[in-house]
């Protein structure tokens, strides 16, 4: 029972939880969708672990999709061998890892010592950023110094099936019973993360601007010209 609830149960909980809360707070009350920006109160740690964090999150989600929702077979199938996967995963996982940690950790501690920026916090705004230090901290130690000196862990065949079963409404949860105690750590508090992102800034992750590159250029004039020429 244990395991059900766990690997079914508490998986689509959350995932509920997500969808609905999002969509809810969306209906209800859009002004708060985005995170607004804190760069007026503080610039010089901002530039630092802003970039840090989000690019680390970019690359993070990337190399949980290469694990999580391809198959091991598609890697055999292009030659892909599993040394070949785990070394890409170990540098380059871990990498993306310790930005996430080190990025969130600078926005932790800005907020803790500028005045301005805690009068402002919520306990919201608490909890997402040290969720995501502890979510992203045992991803890095799996990543970086179990799979290095414990045991190079294949999840591609236990927590990637199970994963993708989730979508089809056929959790395999037998599979995620042998995984190590430190993997289903991580998978539940990630989904806890889930949950919480109706709740928190981390809503804005919906609003990523991936057409900002493509936007039409903006044109500004100065408002002193205008008053010139008597406009």
């Amino acid at each position: 029972m244990e395991g059900i609830f766990w690997w079914v149960i508490f998986p689509y909980l959350t995932l509920a939880i997500m969808i609905i809360g999002s969509i809810y707070r969306f209906a209800s009350n859009q002004i708060s969708w985005v995170a607004p920006s804190t760069e007026f109160f503080e610039k010089k740690w901002l530039k630092i672990g802003s970039p840090l964090f989000h690019y680390g999150i970019l690359l993070a989600f990337i190399g949980h999709v290469m694990g999580m929702l391809i198959p091991i077979e598609f890697y055999q199938w292009i030659g892909v061998s599993d040394h070949m996967y785990h070394f890409g995963a170990i540098y380059g996982g871990g990498l993306a890892g310790l930005m996430v940690v080190a990025g969130a950790i600078i926005l932790l501690i800005r907020k803790m010592t500028i005045d301005r920026l805690r009068i402002h916090a919520t306990f919201a705004d608490w909890f997402s950023v040290i969720s995501l230090i502890i979510v992203a901290g045992i991803g890095v130690y799996m990543t970086i110094i179990y799979n290095t000196t414990v045991v190079e862990y294949e999840y591609r065949l236990t927590i990637g099936p199970w994963f993708r079963s989730l979508f089809i409404f056929q959790p395999q949860y037998k599979l995620m019973l042998d995984v190590p105690l430190i993997f289903k750590i991580h998978v539940i508090t990630a989904f806890a993360l889930f949950a919480s992102i109706p709740f928190t800034r981390l809503v804005h992750l919906y609003s990523a601007p991936i057409h900002y590159p493509m936007r039409a250029p903006q044109q500004y004039r100065s408002r002193s010209a205008f008053k010139r020429k008597g406009i």
